[in-house]
């Protein structure tokens, strides 16, 4: 049955509904690890809490709705969900990658599944050209980030999608950076949608946690199988705290976008910088694209100084942006993807501009955080 609630709507109260044995208008923290069975295989849908908890039903039944999809499963961290996911692949098979991935994302295709005997591939995946010619018979899976992490590339989704559906093969879509409230990949044709909850869905940098969201049946029964079999897991407290995040994602991506954009002039303006990416300046290079795919362009905002030294001065000497990896929560964020973040990828053809400096966009007052910013370029 469609919803066709908006989606504020939908992040309050799908899989919300008042608990039916107090009224709790608030989803209950159960914190148990077992349930008590009325006989043998008698039991209300609930045995064990690696395999299933209430909590935790509800937060993927609302993950599904607001990325459009009918199956969300929870995760004890994005990269378990991705680590899961890449359990459906099988040595001799193929892997594509964007080069410009997530350093995590990166190490595990690297150091962990090319030990199983998967391939893979890292392409500019602006260039579809370049995704086809990669491509092979046993291409499986194509791995998409956009925008991507930590150069704020666009990516043609619905192009990626087909290019994968025409191959066999599945395409999976990390939408962490943009959240549901601004893509929704499975409308644009991928098959699959990946989330480091950690981040914009939780919100508050008090969790860690990740999701995967389908639209595909049997995807979703292997997939839910190999969460039990795998127990990568998160705890109800843990699904709790996501619950309580995207029931004000919303008003929080609103906010983020805006002071994104705002950091971001104020940086294209500045002659101490040399260049700045954020999908919503016109001197992106995707911004149509962006503008297409995207509701608004996010919070995420990248720039470089005139050399790693300039760089690193600058995010030691912010005061309200913190330094600090992760992203994604009402606190401003500054960092040093190459020696912070990515630094697993050094030496590698994803290794990042070794000047580049990336923002997560809090939601202070704008004016605030371009002082501080100010400050800090000196």
């Amino acid at each position: 049955m469609t919803d066709d609630r908006r989606f504020e709507t939908r992040a309050i109260h799908v899989g919300q509904d008042p608990d039916p044995a107090t009224g709790a208008a608030i989803v209950p923290i159960y914190q148990t690890s077992t349930y008590v069975q009325e006989e043998v295989g008698k039991h209300k849908g609930y045995e064990y809490s690696r395999t299933d908890n209430p909590t935790r039903t509800a937060l993927q039944e609302a993950m599904a709705s607001l990325e459009g999809g009918r199956f969300g499963l929870a995760f004890a961290s994005g990269m378990a969900a991705t680590s899961t996911l890449a359990y459906l692949l099988k040595p001799g098979e193929h892997l594509i990658l964007s080069n410009d991935v997530y350093g995590g994302t990166y190490r595990l295709a690297a150091q962990v599944l090319s030990e199983w005997g998967v391939e893979f591939d890292a392409v500019d995946m602006t260039d579809l050209d370049a995704v086809r010619k990669a491509v092979r018979d046993e291409t499986r899976l194509i791995w998409v980030e956009t925008p991507t992490n930590p150069l704020l590339r666009i990516v043609d989704l619905a192009e990626i999608a087909g290019i994968a559906s025409e191959a066999g093969a599945w395409c999976a879509v990390d939408n962490t950076f943009a959240t549901p409230y601004l893509q929704r990949p499975l409308e644009l044709g991928a098959h699959l949608v990946v989330h480091s909850t950690t981040k914009y869905l939780g919100g508050h940098s008090d969790v860690v946690g990740g999701a995967i969201v389908t639209d595909d049946e049997d995807l979703h029964e292997r997939l839910r199988f190999l969460q039990n079999a795998a127990g990568a897991v998160p705890g109800p407290m843990d699904c709790f705290l996501v619950l309580r995040g995207i029931k004000t994602l919303a008003l929080r991506m609103e906010a983020h976008c805006r002071n994104a954009r705002a950091v971001a002039w104020f940086l294209e303006e500045d002659a101490r910088v040399d260049r700045v990416l954020y999908p919503g300046l016109p001197s992106h290079p995707q911004r149509e694209l962006a503008a297409k795919q995207m509701q608004d362009f996010g919070g995420m905002v990248s720039f470089e100084m005139g050399s790693e030294e300039r760089a690193l001065d600058v995010v030691r000497r912010t005061e309200l942006f913190f330094l600090a990896e992760s992203l994604g929560g009402v606190e401003s964020l500054i960092e040093h993807p190459g020696r912070m973040t990515h630094a697993s990828v050094a030496g590698s053809p994803l290794e990042v501009p070794a000047a580049l400096v990336r923002l997560s966009v809090g939601i202070e007052h704008p004016d605030d955080l371009i002082a501080d910013l100010d400050r800090a370029l000196g």
